[in-house]
């Protein structure tokens, strides 16, 4: 069973990572660099101050700097307890994919950090800032979506890599997102 399922994971992998192009490599290039996202977590720092004030924005930040720090944490725990072969790191694929960026990362990449911790931050925002701002969980997710697929598309994770990440990101943005809320509403006065 779980061999059938990771074989079915190289070839969508494949399949995904195949569709590239050289006219897109850049685009998605710079949507995998986690230091891309960075003017939308200043809007997104902005926005929660605008709504909810300093106090809030602080408690915030708080909370968002141990969202990924634990999200980080536990995708290391899983690549390596899971010890799964990025596609880039795996020999049945030589020659068979698309490798964009210059380097393949560490070894193994079950499961995307780079999916889960997109994901944990527009689940998070999207239900912190939602009462404020109608529209902002679907450019959230949208903008999530592309970050977990750019790892497909250069060739560094399978798509059960970045589907595990994107259930762990979500749950636990919904998670912190509900500590946060049961500590502001505490010490909030």
């Amino acid at each position: 069973m779980i061999d059938q399922l990771v074989h079915y994971d190289k070839e969508l992998f494949l399949f995904l990572n195949n569709l590239g192009t050289s006219q897109w490599d850049s685009f998605w290039l710079f949507m995998t660099n986690k230091f891309s996202s960075i003017p939308l977590y200043g809007l997104l720092a902005f926005f929660t101050y605008r709504a909810y004030g300093l106090k809030r924005l602080i408690m915030t930040v708080v909370a968002i700097a141990l969202l990924i720090l634990v999200t980080d944490q536990l995708a290391n725990f899983f690549k390596y307890g899971v010890q799964r072969l990025r596609p880039c790191h795996d020999p049945s694929l030589n020659g068979l994919m698309r490798l964009v960026k210059s380097s393949c990362g560490g070894k193994f990449g079950y499961f995307s950090a780079h999916a889960a911790n997109s994901f944990a931050v527009a689940v998070f925002f999207t239900s912190l800032l939602r009462p404020k701002y109608k529209y902002i969980g679907i450019f959230l997710v949208v903008w999530a979506l592309v970050v977990a697929y750019s790892r497909i598309y250069i060739g560094v994770h399978f798509p059960l890599d970045v589907l595990t990440g994107i259930i762990i990101g979500s749950f636990l943005g919904g998670l912190f997102l509900q500590l946060l809320l049961k500590f502001t509403a505490k010490y909030d006065h």
